[in-house]
């Protein structure tokens, strides 16, 4: 397919997605927060939109990207992410790093997934390659961009991250000073608690300190989507040869990190860590719960101080609210009440995330009808967040815990490609709870059970429907695992 057929097909989808969006939300809504959206690429499982203003970015992203999402799926059901950037004079930076013709010329760096700030992303220093490795030629990328309002400036502390941020800031004095104190660090925790703020963070001081270092900052997709091209492009020895140049290699996302990426992954941090370069990993379980990762990888990560953030607790919350609040009253000159911020730090507990949206929904709230920011308008905005609190959030690592020990299969046999009838029935569940208790797609379902195609998961997800049906016993049973995992 040609470029050209390629813009064409992703033109026709966007239209209909448009199409379909109008109908669920109506013509009204649809002028206010859709109509001015607009399709850039869609690139892997990713789909990059672009706005043009900075507020319409922010609460596209917080308020419709499951929507969007939904979308998006009933076309290409592959499609596991939306990322929302600023439009300026017409142009929205794309999510990856295009190659570059020669090694020494500055690279694009991608979008990151929050909406871009009106600052330029950091440019972090650019590798080094070896002029006369023909293959390395045109392989150098910037890996993803570093948030510029993410600093440790604009972190804030509190007992749950107070550990993680000390060791950060001990790391980034450390690199910026060329010594080494903990190696590798691995940060974790659910989702909205801090990590990746941490890295960019981290990345930010170092580079401030020295603007000389090779600085790496590369969520899991991005690296396997640049290992996998570099293979394809049989330059994968550029590749390497690149990674290993850093003096500083910060790592998102290491539960998607998979196959030979994964390997190549810990190939580079044995050579990092032999050459006493800084390495920093973030991922959302310990390294030991990494199911998709090699035991040694495992091994090498766990060996290195293991660092955990815990939820937040209700100063906590009520500080990071407090923070924002005081931004958007800076920025748009209303008042945010005592009795509101506490109200919202004690209702909306899920995570960093959804308090950033709370605040954002109560500003739009404010913009667009003129009310005052009162108790009994964030009841009314915030309702869907507040609801969140009731369900305990599940991870797809719970559910392979729980279906093991009730069926009493290891962890590793759900995992593996045996199809013997005791591992294949249980597997199907675990992958139907999967689909039924989290908000993983198919292809990270896929990835979490032994690197499956999501056509694999779509068919467990239907044959468990159909005995669920046909079996009132199996129905029960799953009913009560389905009440473990909750409780």
């Amino acid at each position: 397919m040609t470029s050209t057929d390629t813009s064409e097909g992703q033109r026709d989808l966007w239209n209909r997605v448009r199409a379909r969006l109008k109908a669920g939300v109506g013509e009204d809504v649809f002028a206010s927060w859709f109509a001015r959206l607009e399709l850039e690429e869609l690139v892997e499982d990713v789909v990059h939109l672009s706005a043009p203003t900075r507020f319409l970015c922010s609460w596209v992203q917080s308020n419709y990207a499951d929507r969007i999402l939904e979308a998006f799926r009933l076309d290409n059901e592959e499609v596991a992410r939306i990322q929302v950037t600023l439009r300026v004079n017409g142009q929205a930076r794309p999510r990856l790093a295009p190659a570059v013709a020669e090694p020494a010329a500055p690279t694009a760096s991608a979008t990151s997934a929050t909406p871009a700030a009106p600052a330029a992303p950091l440019q972090l220093a650019q590798p080094r390659l070896v002029r006369d490795n023909s293959a390395a030629k045109g392989d150098a990328l910037a890996g993803s961009s570093i948030d510029p309002r993410m600093t440790f400036d604009t972190f804030v502390p509190g007992e749950a991250n107070e550990m993680a941020l000390g060791v950060a800031k001990q790391i980034a004095a450390a690199a910026a000073n060329n010594t080494v104190t903990f190696n590798p660090v691995y940060i974790h925790s659910t989702v909205g608690l801090g990590k990746s703020h941490l890295l960019n963070a981290i990345a930010h001081a170092v580079q401030s300190a020295d603007p000389t270092k090779n600085i790496v900052y590369l969520t899991a997709d991005h690296f396997m989507y640049h290992f996998i091209a570099a293979v394809q492009r049989q330059s994968a020895l550029g590749f390497k040869d690149w990674l290993r140049r850093v003096d500083l290699l910060l790592i998102d996302d290491m539960q998607f990190l998979q196959g030979k990426s994964a390997t190549e992954f810990g190939h580079t941090l044995g050579t990092l860590l032999t050459g006493a370069k800084q390495v920093v990993v973030a991922g959302d379980a310990p390294p030991r719960d990494l199911e998709m990762i090699d035991e040694r990888i495992r091994s090498r990560l766990s060996g290195g101080l293991v660092v955990p953030i815990s939820g937040f607790d209700l100063d906590l919350r009520k500080s990071i609210v407090q923070r924002r609040a005081d931004q958007a009253t800076a920025r748009f000159g209303m008042h945010f009440p005592a009795p509101v911020i506490d109200y919202v730090a004690r209702a909306v507990i899920s995570h960093g995330r959804d308090l950033d949206g709370a605040v954002n929904r109560l500003v739009a709230a404010n913009q667009l009808t003129g009310e005052l920011i009162t108790v009994p308008l964030a009841e009314k905005t915030l309702g869907d967040l507040i609801r969140a609190r009731e369900a305990r959030r599940v991870r797809i690592e719970d559910i392979l815990k729980i279906v093991s020990r009730h069926y009493k299969v290891p962890r590793n046999e759900l995992l593996s490609a045996r199809r013997s009838r005791d591992v294949v029935r249980p597997r199907q569940i675990a992958m139907f709870l999967a689909k039924a208790l989290t908000s993983r797609s198919l292809p990270e379902i896929g990835r979490r059970f032994g690197g499956r195609d999501h056509t694999t998961v779509l068919h467990s997800v239907r044959k468990v429907e159909q005995m669920i049906k046909d079996d009132v016993e199996l129905a029960q049973e799953i009913e009560l695992l389905k009440r473990m995992l909750e409780e």
